[in-house]
């Protein structure tokens, strides 16, 4: 079986269990495709815990969940050195984070130093503890989640913090059909009758010939060159509408155009393509440009939205 087919396989089983959510079952792959994190931000109840937990019964891997509230210290995250009293020397414990799939639940209930925790991990996939430093598993997936609604006792997360994730993936309310769906299944998993197993579970193997196969896909010149100026319209926004040049306090970063290029060549992967057009740029770039750019205090004043600001954006910049 190709590739694809196994992933396509992997994809229909988790639209199966996450009913409704089909943009935040795309998304969670392609950050397995494009070796990013995710930052998953919408109401309670939405399946965001349930995603990542399903979709690490589909992969060889372990799951860790970390609930993140004020009390929290930095070492319940990383791990700390342990005193080992017959040996009268130090041990390294390690934390919850050297966990394939990482499930920080509600990472803005949590202070700064606490969040800063995650920093290394994600960017640089390894843990420093006093004098000594300790390798992440090669697969490493952080997904935060975050409630819009309800912002007494949170901390916002810094821009540092911001940049590190792949994508900021905004989870809507199921349509009318998926909610009876859900109902449904809500039933099934009370009674007897068995909730389907994964047809097969992805090996971490295939998953590196994938995500080699989205590295490899064609990229033509013109549409690296798109990319770029993507990017670069965030930073000079003068030179490309007057409204984006007072929408846009601070532009996309080079790991914004990193992210973009990824996802753009995942997104053109999952849809059997081989090669990556405008249109997968333009369809990932709202999820990789969102929590990327800072907004003027007048746009914030005016009620303008990332997402206004980004189609703004994709309205003005040339393909080719």
């Amino acid at each position: 079986m190709s590739d694809i087919n196994t992933m396509q396989q992997l994809r229909e089983w988790l639209s199966g269990h996450i009913i409704g959510q089909n943009h935040l079952v795309e998304r969670l792959l392609m950050a397995l495709l494009a070796d990013g994190h995710l930052l998953v931000e919408g109401a309670p109840g939405l399946a965001k815990t349930k995603a990542i937990k399903t979709l690490s019964d589909g992969i060889e891997g372990n799951f860790h969940r970390i609930q993140f509230t004020p009390d929290l210290l930095p070492s319940d995250v990383t791990g700390t050195d342990v005193y080992r009293q017959e040996t009268h020397t130090f041990e390294f414990q390690p934390g919850p984070v050297f966990h394939n799939l990482v499930l920080a639940d509600e990472i803005n209930r949590a202070p700064a130093k606490v969040q800063s925790a995650l920093l290394e991990a994600m960017a640089e996939r390894q843990i420093s503890v006093g004098r000594q430093t300790y390798p992440l598993p090669d697969l490493f997936l952080v997904m935060a989640t975050q409630n819009p609604i309800e912002q007494e006792g949170t901390y916002p997360l810094p821009e540092a913090q911001l940049d590190r994730f792949l994508m900021h993936v905004e989870v809507k309310y199921p349509n009318v059909e998926a909610e009876k769906r859900i109902l449904q299944q809500v039933r099934l998993e009370a009674g007897d009758s068995p909730v389907p197993a994964a047809p097969t579970r992805l090996s971490q193997t295939a998953l590196a010939q994938m995500r080699q196969a989205v590295l490899d896909l064609h990229m033509a010149d013109t549409v690296e060159d798109y990319i770029v100026q993507l990017t670069m319209a965030t930073r000079e926004p003068a030179g490309v509408h007057a409204e984006l040049a007072n929408w846009i306090e601070f532009g996309v970063s080079p790991r914004g155009t990193i992210a973009l290029d990824r996802c753009a060549r995942a997104h053109a992967w999952l849809q059997g393509n081989d090669f990556v057009s405008p249109d997968n740029v333009q369809a990932v770039i709202h999820d990789v440009f969102r929590h990327r750019l800072l907004l003027t205090f007048e746009a914030e004043a005016n009620g303008v939205q990332a997402n206004q600001v980004i189609d703004t954006l994709v309205s003005q910049v040339a393909v080719g």
